[in-house]
């Protein structure tokens, strides 16, 4: 008789518990991220912000023109997930004043919202993105659901406010001077839909700003922006990274699109090429990464990663790119900046969530 051999397999089950909680932590997030982007799309956490104190469920299905019965049930996953909080004895529901800032103030560095919007338009894309992980062949930035698009610069222009103008400039050699002055000239590649290009339009106006991207709806987006804006000193046009037209800029900004590209080598050389030859600086801007891929274990490598995966990867495959990804790091970077020529490459500076690199020739 053959001999049958059963491998028993011993769990330790405090680590198992601890991670079905972590599990059941996972999913509330997961229902709370729809739920909080509908509570942004219905105006509920404005109306919370406006109304001065605590409102009931039907108070604010009254002010938001809302069913009470789907209210109730949203601010108790609210006030489950500390977004709200719950007074038990009048049975009314309050918006913190710090919940407020970040989730209802468009202007606030600390604004949110978008990032919401951005995780629902993802989820629409699931097929697509479903295939692109069976046949390599990637997704294309413009192939993704329009909230992708509304929702990222929703989410980059508050950093970009608190910081473009304030820090990322001025921590640059020489370059605010020369914008401040005038006369000077700015390219700033992968613009989306406009937002750092307005900024800087608006911040320096005796200098010529152009917008490029490939992207012709972001494009068509940020010219009507700049029209409201009645700005003079600024253009938008279609063009990749590699053939933007021009030349002798004295300032050249890539805005959290470098390690996105299908071709950043090629970009670097048209960079370069483009740029003054005896003082052109070129500015880039990504997310912030560690070098080693343990180091970004954490909370916001996750999210980089993890964003990286659904849109980053994706876009940069979908040209037969290197597929750098959110978290290439600086070393990455460094080297395919000066294998294009580049003579000098340095981290001008940094926050919690990018890293700014200055580039000369």
């Amino acid at each position: 008789m053959k001999e049958v051999h059963t491998t028993i397999m011993v769990l330790d089950e405090k680590k198992l518990n601890e991670f079905i909680e972590k599990v059941m932590s996972e999913w509330g997030g997961a229902y709370g991220a729809l739920l909080t982007f509908i509570g942004d799309r219905l105006g509920l956490f404005r109306a919370m912000a406006g109304a001065g104190g605590a409102l009931t469920p039907e108070e604010l299905a009254k002010k938001t023109g809302t069913h009470p019965r789907m209210i109730r049930e949203w601010l108790a996953a609210q006030a489950a997930g500390g977004f709200v909080t719950y007074n038990p004895t009048a049975g009314t529901y309050t918006l913190p004043e710090e919940q407020a800032f970040a989730l209802t103030d468009e202007n606030s560095p600390a604004y949110i919202a978008g990032e919401y919007q951005v995780i629902m338009g993802l989820f629409k894309d699931e097929e697509k993105i479903i295939e692109a992980f069976q046949t390599g062949k990637g997704l294309g930035w413009g192939d993704h659901h329009h909230y992708l698009f509304e929702g990222t610069e929703r989410f980059f222009k508050p950093s970009y406010i608190a910081s473009l103008t304030t820090s990322w400039i001025p921590a640059l050699e020489g370059v605010e001077e020369k914008l401040r002055r005038g006369g000077a000239k700015v390219a700033d590649v992968g613009c989306g839909r406009g937002v750092s290009t307005i900024l800087m339009a608006k911040a320096y106006p005796n200098s010529q700003v152009i917008g490029f991207d490939y992207h012709k709806p972001s494009i068509e987006w940020a010219r009507k922006q700049a029209e409201k804006e009645g700005l003079k000193n600024i253009a938008f046009e279609l063009a990749n990274s590699t053939d933007y037209p021009g030349d002798d800029y004295d300032l050249v900004a890539f805005f959290d699109c470098f390690h996105d590209m299908g071709n950043p080598s090629g970009a670097a050389k048209h960079v370069l090429q483009t740029l003054k030859k005896k003082d052109g600086t070129w500015m880039l801007v990504e997310p912030f990464a560690n070098d080693k891929i343990e180091d970004n274990f954490n909370s916001l490598g996750r999210t980089f990663y993890s964003a990286s995966t659904v849109a980053c990867v994706p876009a940069s495959l979908n040209e037969n790119g290197p597929a750098l990804g959110a978290q290439a790091g600086e070393e990455k970077i460094r080297e395919i900046v000066t294998s294009a020529g580049f003579s000098k490459f340095r981290r001008a500076t940094q926050t919690p969530f990018n890293l700014v690199f200055e580039a000369r020739p």
